[in-house]
C-alpha cells in the first residue's frame, strides 16, 4: 500500500510549529519564560535554519553556522523592533550586553545561534523527514 504524501504547505507548517515549540522551550530552560511572540519568530528561524542548511549543503558548517547566526539575528532584530520597540511588550532587552543594538540583538547570543543552528539543521531534517514520510532524506548534510 502507498503512503500519501503530505502537502508541502501542511509540512511546512508542521516544521513551523516544531520550530517554534523549540524556541520556546530553549527560552524556557534558558531564562524561566516565554512569549506567544518566540512561538512566531522560532518558527521562522527553524525553516530559514533549515532552508539555509538545505540550500548549501555542500559548503563547510562554519559558512552554513555564520548564514543562519546572520539570519537569526536579522529575525530577532526585526522581531524586537516590532514587539518590544513598537509595541512595547519588553519582551527582551539586551541593552546591558556588550555589543548590542538597540537592545534588541547582542555579539553573544549571535554566536550562540550560529552553534545551536548545528543541532536544529538535523532536527529540521528529521521533522522534514517524518512529515514528508521521505526516508531517503540526510539527517546531516555531506
Amino acid at each position: 500500500m502507498e503512503e500519501k504524501q503530505i502537502p508541502r504547505s501542511n509540512y511546512a507548517l508542521g516544521t513551523f510549529c516544531v520550530g517554534g515549540a523549540l524556541y520556546n522551550l530553549i527560552e524556557i530552560c534558558w531564562r524561566g519564560y516565554t512569549h506567544w511572540s518566540m512561538f512566531v519568530l522560532g518558527g521562522l528561524c527553524f525553516q530559514v535554519i533549515g532552508g539555509i542548511h538545505n540550500r548549501f549543503a555542500d559548503r563547510k558548517p562554519l559558512f552554513r553556522c555564520t548564514l543562519c547566526a546572520a539570519a537569526v539575528t536579522a529575525l530577532e532584530f526585526a522581531c524586537g523592533c516590532l514587539v518590544n520597540l513598537n509595541w512595547n511588550l519588553n519582551v527582551w532587552d539586551y541593552s546591558r550586553m556588550p555589543l548590542n543594538i538597540k537592545g534588541q540583538v547582542c555579539l553573544l547570543y549571535s554566536a550562540l545561534w550560529g552553534v545551536l543552528s548545528l543541532i536544529a539543521c538535523p532536527i529540521y531534517r528529521l521533522v522534514r523527514m517524518r512529515l514528508k514520510r521521505d526516508r531517503h532524506v540526510r539527517l546531516i548534510p555531506q
